[in-house]
């Protein structure tokens, strides 16, 4: 789990917004818009996780993620609102959803399901740079080159230690995988 992730709750409803940023506030930084309009205003690349609510007078909900996604925005977005999920949930690019009510626990414990899965991308994501990086140097430099080189011998420690990183978050997602279906959504 992310330490210094921040948080951005964005709902309507001033006193339940409020409260959702006191909650993940204990174990994050939080960013709270009241509006559609104002979480655009404010989402940038520091947010990891936004918990946005669907039905907002100004700007959707739907139309909000759909904006932070087309802006290429890398968090996670949780839908926490009162809409009752329909068919068209199928087409929206969200990361997770829970009908509101959402006690607090729950609340937090989503939060950090999207921080290990931002951070199990990342890895990934790393892994596959470090891998493609050898595999270039390894195809078009001699032998001998490589072995002489430091950065060359770092970088393969750490796809070594990548590698062990990833298969042990695998032999742990069953685990992950519980938890996950056990967060009560509806």
């Amino acid at each position: 789990m992310t330490e210094d992730a921040c948080v951005l709750v964005v709902d309507d409803e001033v006193r339940l917004a409020d409260m959702f940023s006191r909650v993940v506030g204990r174990r994050h930084e939080t960013r709270t818009a009241y509006s559609g309009e104002e979480a655009l205003e404010v989402v940038d690349d520091d947010v990891d996780v936004v918990l946005l609510d669907r039905r907002m007078p100004d700007k959707t909900g739907d139309e909000v993620l759909r904006e932070v996604k087309a802006a290429r925005v890398n968090c996670r977005v949780v839908m926490v609102t009162a809409v009752d999920p329909e068919m068209d949930v199928l087409k929206l690019p969200f990361d997770d959803y829970l009908c509101k009510p959402v006690e607090t626990d729950v609340l937090l414990d989503v939060v950090d399901q999207q921080l290990e899965a931002q951070a199990y991308d990342d890895r990934l994501t790393e892994y596959m740079s470090v891998v493609a990086k050898l595999g270039v140097l390894e195809a078009t430099a001699a032998e001998r080159d490589l072995v002489d080189r430091d950065a060359y011998g770092e970088l393969k420690t750490r796809e070594a230690a990548l590698r062990e990183d990833l298969e042990d978050a695998l032999d742990e997602f069953d685990d992950v995988a519980r938890a996950f279906r056990a967060i009560p959504r509806a």
